[in-house]
């Protein structure tokens, strides 16, 4: 598998390298997001590593510029900001995950091997479940043609899920993406939030899209009913 890594922190970037090269990956860096950009579109890769404060082209107008050249190279966002709409901005880019510093190593290379898989398949700025439509640069959702109006969290969560159609993501997944990687507070915070998306999206339309699996996670349906 070869991934690119792209982060100016050089101490960093060449323990990435050593690292993902003892697991058997094949490891090209760049320090700035001018470099990092040019090999990107010179070079075919499994994964993209990308930070977000990069000297020259930053992180977001990286990932922006490739999305919007129709390269769908899957991409994990590494990086100190760990803001909730720094996380909703990298991801609304078309970034595929999101990592924040300090961070697991084995947690990284994990979260790189499972967006490698998906594979560089394109993935449109809106977002389509079944006849649920989420478009998050305009944070605005359908249910068929009838607007639903959500908060910011619920929105957050809702987009986070249409981003994995059918996959089941986890209790703790949804609150490091959706909430924050260092969250200590009541994990039952994201039933609350998923009962609320469930008032919203799926019971006035008599659908039963967002599904609960017990003890696995949560998992948004194609069909929805």
């Amino acid at each position: 598998m070869r991934v690119l890594v792209v982060d100016d922190e050089r101490r960093l970037a060449r323990s990435l390298r050593v690292g993902l090269e003892a697991e058997g990956f094949a490891v090209d860096v760049a320090h700035d997001g001018t470099d990092g950009l040019w090999l990107a579109r010179e070079n075919t890769y499994d994964a993209i590593v990308l930070d977000l404060m990069l000297p020259g082209i930053n992180g977001y107008r990286v990932c922006a510029t490739l999305r919007a050249e129709q390269d769908w190279t899957p991409i994990l966002m590494l990086t100190a900001k760990d803001g909730e709409w720094d996380q909703v901005e990298g991801l609304d880019t078309g970034a595929d995950d999101y990592l924040t510093k300090p961070f697991s190593f084995p947690v990284l290379v994990a979260r790189l091997r499972a967006v490698a898989r998906r594979g560089a398949r394109e993935r449109p700025t809106e977002l389509q479940v079944g006849d649920l439509r989420v478009d998050p640069a305009a944070r605005r959702v359908w249910r068929g043609e009838v607007e639903v109006s959500l908060t910011a969290r619920e929105f957050s969560l809702l987009a986070f899920l249409a981003r994995h159609p059918g996959d089941v993501v986890s209790k703790r997944q949804i609150l490091e993406a959706v909430w924050d990687v260092d969250f200590d507070g009541d994990p039952n915070i994201v039933e609350v939030y998923v009962r609320h998306l469930r008032n919203k999206i799926d019971r006035p339309f008599d659908r039963e899209a967002i599904q609960t699996l017990r003890g696995a996670g949560y998992r948004l349906a194609s069909d929805g009913g």
